[in-house]
């Protein structure tokens, strides 16, 4: 039996400030550029606003991107294009600056953090920082036994949230949240087919790295066979995790619930961070009320989660490699979004009536400027 309560999330997580967003959309009606001109950029500045409860909205300065990682049994299976195992390779490439999430980090200036929960390696290869919060290595064959136990989970989850803690206590305004894992993707379809009752081809899509149609197969078989092990423990959110989750999703749903507990604002990458956020709206409903889904990577179970959650991606680039880059693409534009709803002018003030010209009033000016000489003869 956990000692996690997760109920607690329901009382701790409030909405962004409705006040405070009446007044920045009473502030845009005042700018100079007409409401509705600068589209979706309206809504984000807006809700900025709202999430930070300020107006005018400071700029969005000090991103950054966390990564959880994990490897997931499952892809024994052949269901990733990546041989099972093999997380770690990439978590060395995106430390070392190889990957595309490296590449557009560096462009625009945001440090990226790797958090290893329960990849295949010795953790003697990979730096301290990474490995400290690690669960255990790898996770089980989600379609025939639990990824976790109950115990772990319940320390990937605090994981989670510790990791949260210590980002909006360093003063992160905003995290690009994503993962690197192998597998990852086949959980991440489990959870979001459970949650939202559907069967397994409705939400198998194929993956980081695009698979072919027999990988697709099984990747699809797979996800049948674990939904059977997920739909009995669906009330409880924390074995749902343990039995198909794994480390690294369920410490993305802790930091995901803490982060808005802390109402600090998320950009969500993927499907496996919109599983974690479906999983993160059935704990706690207000939840979602502070994540932004960044961007479409195509895969059917990401669409799935986000239609549930009622976010709308900003983005469209069918960008599929996960690790965080497609969350980096969406975050200049709320930068821009923030930028524009503090620092566009309002117009002037309109000037009062000043009666120079009269009034109709007796005995004085017509409002066309002639004499009134009404009743005279």
């Amino acid at each position: 039996m956990s000692s996690l309560n997760l109920d607690d999330f329901s009382d701790l997580i409030e909405r962004p400030d409705g006040g405070v967003r009446r007044d920045a959309e009473a502030r845009r009606e005042r700018q100079v550029v007409p409401p509705g001109a600068l589209g979706r950029l309206d809504d984000l500045g807006e809700w900025l606003c709202a999430a930070r409860s300020e107006v005018p909205v400071r700029p969005v300065e000090r991103p950054r991107v966390v990564l959880f990682a994990g490897d997931h049994k499952v892809a024994e299976l052949g269901v990733s294009a990546r041989p099972a195992g093999s997380a770690g390779e990439l978590v060395r490439e995106v430390l070392e600056g190889g990957r595309p999430v490296s590449v557009l980090a560096r462009r625009l200036g945001v440090p990226v953090r790797v958090v290893d929960m329960a990849l295949d390696c010795d953790p003697q290869t990979l730096p301290a920082e990474v490995v400290r919060h690690r669960v255990r290595r790898g996770g089980g064959r989600i379609d025939v036994e639990d990824a976790l136990t109950l115990q772990e989970a319940e320390a990937a989850f605090r994981a989670g949230v510790a990791v949260a803690d210590e980002e909006a206590d360093s003063g992160t305004d905003l995290v690009v949240l994503g993962d690197v894992s192998v597998g990852g993707t086949t959980a991440a379809g489990v959870l979001v087919a459970a949650l939202c009752g559907t069967d397994a081809s409705v939400v198998t899509g194929r993956g980081g790295q695009p698979i072919d149609d027999l990988a697709w197969m099984r990747k699809c078989a797979a996800i049948r066979d674990a939904l059977r092990r997920a739909r009995p423990v669906l009330g409880d959110q924390l074995q749902l995790l343990a039995t198909v989750g794994g480390a690294d999703l369920t410490a993305m749903t802790g930091f995901l619930l803490q982060s808005a507990v802390r109402k600090m604002p998320v950009l969500l990458d993927g499907v496996v961070s919109a599983a974690c956020a479906l999983v993160g709206q059935r704990i706690a409903f207000r939840a979602p009320d502070w994540w932004l889904a960044a961007h479409d990577s195509g895969e059917p179970g990401q669409a799935k989660a986000l239609d549930r959650m009622a976010l709308e991606p900003l983005l469209s680039h069918g960008v599929t490699v996960g690790e965080g880059a497609g969350g980096l693409l969406a975050l200049p534009l709320v930068q821009a979004a923030a930028a524009l709803a503090a620092e566009l002018p309002e117009r002037p003030a309109a000037p009062e009536a000043s009666g120079a010209f009269g009034t109709n009033a007796a005995g004085g000016a017509a409002a066309d400027g002639t004499a009134d000489t009404a009743g005279q003869a």
